[in-house]
């Protein structure tokens, strides 16, 4: 027995008094549980929380927990605060500057030797992404991600610990606004087996709603530049999660590896990085006996697409996961799907039959997955660092060398000329293709990716330009930028003009972005129909904005500048001088249009011209010399030229803005919202319209001209004008949106509206409503049957997904008024005419189509030749007004800059 002294007691006292100040700290340190603070768990059937009471959960956990750190990354479209909570351990706290930096080196790759490179990896943490939420109707998103939060806060076994000390965590909540109108809407109704996620009455993101996927190579949606900063250029993570929903039926969720194809301008570890994260986590579910993971063609998503949060990652070296689980807020089953049930590789461990799924095991699979990447990023943090970096100098090297992209034209070309050789008598080889076939394609000069893009100062839209720079930048790429005129290749070139290098890390971005994409022929079985894409077969941004650039083949330099990445350029104010003669601008410049409205609004009288005046097409904007003040306070700032005229033009004509009207919905269409985004950036005043507004009748008081931009109208001999709920279930305010366009109430009155002087725009598949006002019109894209009938092409002669195809404008008509007679246009499967003898008759005048067999620019065109003279687009006088018809996608997710016009010169009296 050990006898107490005074000093043994006191030592005594301070242990307990230290013992409990731990205790205090550890209890000071306790997360609440999401139960807690929602009062409901993230599971709980017939509950959904708002992002008013999540926001308010992320700040009080950071608050406690010196795990974490929150910070705002940008304010969404409606104004509310986008947080990321960054997690790690608390020693790595203290270094996350210099992890940031780690991270950003090893994923750029620039200057750094093998040595550096592997030091970093060891000296670094893996950075990991995981969000939740981007649809805001995949409720399991929006919770696993705070489900998640709360465990790795609050949890210390040494899995947990692992990860906190060797990964740093970016959870991001991808879409605020529908977050906060998807839980106040859900929870509205008091009982809770009554709540339903449907019916929402407007688009969850402002808008654009379910496309807020598909805005990330381009970033128009504040929502899309915050997160894209994050990724490709505040942090560049080696890995993200994307969380969405649903599985396919008769599984639990889809996942990684995906199926063919993937784009063929990725590194090869991209794809097989996906192949090992993707085995950490079906590893992991299988172990927790967790059935239910289908993979590869067990679904229908790849890794072709480049434009949603996550398939863009992929572009930049990022380890991009996207998992499609089942379940939500209010019980479901597990459907029977007898082919599902046997085991094969792509679902090696089927799911049962089940009556009843419940939320609890949606969240609790999530959770599962989100630490099997977490883990796997613990135990293989310094691959993940170095992968990255070996991808990216992999970029580097073959955007310095001669480099030729797999791509399967090119093995078709090998085909055909090795078929021509032996038709010619030239032999064969008993063991294949002869190498010189290969040689012929794989080594010919002309046939070299570019070893950069070279975007002129002096083009005919540069703002234009400049805006797809901006694209490039909020991507982070590296941009170079002329200090003065500089020849490359025998070609003089302007100071100010943009260099896009392909030696850099994010390589398969650019080529994306100014390359054609060559998606293969993709059949369900030779001969058989078509499989379609996950999204688009081509998009390339470059074409659809309508941008001019020189592809330059061999390496070069000059005096050029690097921009800081992340930094936006903005347009060199145009000079302009006082001019008693008045100013013009020109018809060629979107922005153009911007500043005419702007005039408009003020009451400054303008026209346009009808033709060429000192040097500008017809359709320039004519600006009176009292217009000086406002051109010196708000035009000069877009960058257009605005020159001083030499004399006042004869034949203008005056304009004035239309009373415009746009088609939308109950639950909004997204077409729609994209060109609602599109006129507020142009400055273009509108209203909605409604189908219950349109069968009232007397439009003409009201509207000048009604927009119907890809949707709306019914197809002949569908009756349509049921949409939405009944007027009962829903609140007052929005009863005036439900209904649709009706073949007996709607079109009539349209009808009446064009004959007494309105006009209406169809876009896309709204063109049907040509043959709803039986104009001399029919379809182009038929075969004609023995006993004389027409039936559509079949998709295993004709298929056109989402391309960039060429058609001919015609120039001579002010609805095409500074348009180039060939342009760029996003084709979908769009209807195409042939114009009956009787057009002519009528007045209708071909506005734009296809003067060729071979249309296809970038994409996956089956059968094109059945293009070759189709109309896709023309403007037909009915009475006192018209309809303007274009079939393609001229407006299409806001990206197709190069096609604006067909839209804005329509807008004006």
């Amino acid at each position: 027995m050990i006898k107490q002294t005074p000093t043994t007691s006191r030592i005594g006292i301070f242990l307990l008094g230290l013992l409990i100040l731990s205790a205090q700290a550890v209890f000071g340190q306790q997360i609440p549980t999401p139960e807690e603070h929602f009062g409901f768990g993230m599971g709980k059937d017939y509950h959904v929380s708002n992002y008013s009471q999540t926001e308010a959960y992320f700040k009080k956990v950071a608050e406690i927990s010196d795990r974490a750190k929150l910070v705002s990354i940008g304010k969404t479209e409606e104004g509310r605060d986008q947080w990321m909570m960054i997690v790690t351990s608390p020693e790595n706290h203290k270094n996350l500057d210099r992890f940031k930096e780690i991270s950003v080196k090893m994923a750029r790759a620039e200057k750094l030797t093998e040595a550096e490179a592997r030091a970093l990896a060891d000296e670094g943490r893996a950075v990991v992404w995981i969000d939740g939420g981007l649809h805001s109707t995949e409720t399991v998103g929006t919770h696993q991600l705070t489900e998640t939060i709360y465990n790795v806060l609050s949890r210390n076994d040494k899995e947990n610990q692992r990860i906190l000390e060797n990964v740093i965590i970016l959870f991001v909540h991808a879409n605020p606004d529908g977050h906060e109108k998807i839980g106040n809407w859900y929870m509205r109704n008091p009982e809770p087996e009554k709540r339903s996620l449907s019916g929402l009455p407007v688009l969850y993101q402002k808008y654009i709603g379910h496309d807020n996927n598909r805005d990330f190579y381009i970033q128009n949606m504040k929502e899309s530049v915050n997160m894209g900063h994050q990724l490709f250029v505040e942090w560049i993570p080696q890995v993200m999660y994307n969380h969405h929903q649903r599985g396919p039926a008769g599984s639990v969720l889809a996942g990684p590896p995906y199926r063919d194809p993937f784009n063929y301008v990725f590194d090869p570890m991209m794809v097989t990085g996906i192949d090992a994260v993707g085995a950490a986590m079906y590893n992991r579910l299988n172990a927790e006996n967790k059935p239910g993971f289908t993979r590869m063609n067990g679904s229908s998503f790849s890794t072709w697409y480049n434009g949603g949060l996550r398939t863009t990652t992929h572009y930049h070296n990022i380890i991009g996961i996207l998992t499609e689980i089942v379940g939500g807020p209010n019980p479901e089953s597990i459907p029977l799907v007898p082919d599902r049930l046997v085991p094969n590789a792509n679902t090696p461990f089927p799911v049962t039959p089940q009556a009843t799924w419940k939320y609890q095991q949606s969240i609790d699979y999530s959770v599962s997955l989100n630490y099997a990447v977490l883990d796997y990023a613990a135990r293989n943090r310094d691959h993940l660092l170095y992968n990255m970096y070996s991808m990216a100098k992999g970029s580097v090297q073959r955007g310095s060398q001669d480099y030729w992209t797999p791509f399967p034209k090119k093995v078709e070309a090998i085909k055909t000329a090795y078929a021509d050789s032996r038709s010619n008598g030239q032999g064969s080889s008993r063991w294949g293709i002869p190498s010189v076939f290969y040689d012929s394609i794989y080594q010919a000069p002309e046939k070299r990716d570019p070893r950069g893009f070279i975007i002129p100062s002096d083009q005919k839209d540069f703002p234009t330009a400049v805006k797809f720079i901006n694209a490039l930048i909020k991507t982070g790429i590296r941009i170079e930028k002329a200090n003065s005129q500089f020849q490359v290749q025998g070609k003089t070139y302007p100071k100010g003009s943009y260099i896009v290098k392909t030696d850099q890390a994010f390589r398969p971005h650019i080529i994306d972005m100014f390359e054609p994409q060559d998606y293969p022929n993709d059949f369900q079985y030779p001969g058989g129909p078509p499989i379609r894409p996950y999204d688009a077969a081509g998009w390339t941004l470059a074409f659809q904005m309508g941008v001019e650039f020189d592809r330059i083949l061999d390496g070069f330099d000059g005096p050029f500048e690097t921009l800081t990445y992340g930094i936006l350029e903005t347009p060199i104010e145009s000079n302009l001088a006082d001019s008693r003669n008045g100013y013009l601008i020109s018809s060629v410049h979107n922005d153009a249009f911007a500043i005419a409205n702007e005039f408009l609004k003020k009451g400054v009288k303008i026209s346009r011209t009808t033709k060429t005046v000192d040097g500008l097409p017809a359709g320039s904007f004519y600006i009176p010399s009292d217009g000086y003040k406002v051109l010196e306070a708000y035009g000069k700032k877009f960058g257009v030229e605005i020159k001083s005229a030499k004399s006042q033009p004869s034949d203008l004509m005056p304009i004035k803005p239309s009373r415009i009207a746009l088609y939308d919905y109950y639950g909004g269409s997204m077409p729609s919202g994209w060109v609602r985004w599109i006129l507020e950036q142009y400055n273009f005043e509108f209203e909605l319209i409604f189908a219950k507004e349109i069968d009232q009748g007397n439009l003409n008081k009201k509207y000048d001209a009604i927009l119907f931009i890809s949707g709306g109208i019914p197809n002949v001999g569908s009756r349509g004008g049921s949409r939405g709920p009944s007027e009962e279930e829903i609140p007052a305010e929005y009863r005036h949106m439900v209904g649709g366009i009706s073949a007996d109430k709607s079109i009539p009155q349209l009808k009446s509206f064009i004959e007494n002087g309105g006009k209406v725009v169809a876009v896309g598949s709204a063109s049907v409503l040509a043959y709803h006002l039986e104009l001399p019109v029919r379809n182009a894209l038929v075969e004609i049957q023995r006993d004389g009938s027409e039936n559509p092409l079949p998709g295993e002669k004709y298929y056109v997904p989402g391309s960039v195809l060429e058609t001919r404008i015609n120039t001579e008509v002010n609805q095409n008024w500074g348009m180039d007679d060939h342009s760029f246009v996003l084709f979908n499967n769009n209807p195409v005419f042939k114009l009956k003898p009787e057009a002519k008759l009528q007045g209708i005048q071909a506005l734009s189509w296809f003067d060729t067999q071979t249309p296809l620019r970038s994409g996956w065109a089956w059968g094109e030749a059945y293009l070759e003279d189709g109309i896709t687009g023309f403007v037909a006088p009915i009475g006192k007004g018209q309809l303007v018809v274009y079939t393609p996608e001229i407006t299409y997710r806001a990206q197709s800059h190069g096609t604006f016009k067909m839209l804005f010169n329509n807008l004006y009296q």
